[in-house]
């Protein structure tokens, strides 16, 4: 089946088989790699992206869903490559937020679309937004850090 979608604000189209996965369209046909998969049953949040602005695990999701969609991966959030990270991303590098870099990609998708909703999170707010993803290397407070300090960044960057 074809389908017509964005990712990363970049148009594509795509032949896929109707029971293919958005990750599995996303890591093996177009090679966004970012997104992890780190349970095949909903639960870790390593596979998180932006679907037409709200997150959604894409290891739940058909590729055919996402027809006529847009679709933003980690790597669609710097700004041109490596050298302009986004700034939820400086703020995990400078907090420590990460330790593997497993999770990573799906805590930052999680943290950004957090801050779109609510620019400035609580510890709380942050914590229970973040129940969705798992880290098996830390106990959270450098990623809570993270979130924080990337709010108030993606604030001043406004």
């Amino acid at each position: 089946m074809e389908i017509n979608l964005a990712i990363n604000k970049h148009p594509i189209s795509v032949s896929v088989d109707p029971a293919t996965l958005l990750v599995e369209l996303l890591r093996e046909q177009l090679s966004f790699t970012g997104t992890h998969v780190g349970c095949d049953t909903s639960q870790c949040g390593a596979c998180l992206v932006h679907f037409n602005g709200e997150s959604v695990k894409s290891c739940t999701m058909l590729a055919v869903s996402a027809d006529g969609g847009s679709v933003m991966t980690v790597e669609g959030l710097s700004v041109a490559g490596r050298a302009n990270l986004h700034p939820m991303q400086q703020a995990f590098h400078e907090n420590h937020g990460l330790q593997c870099g497993f999770c990573t990609p799906g805590m930052l998708m999680s943290a950004v679309d957090l801050v779109g909703r609510n620019p400035d999170p609580t510890e709380t707010e942050v914590r229970g937004w973040l129940e969705g993803n798992l880290c098996r290397c830390t106990g959270y407070h450098n990623i809570v850090k993270s979130v924080i300090a990337g709010a108030a960044a993606m604030r001043d960057a406004k």
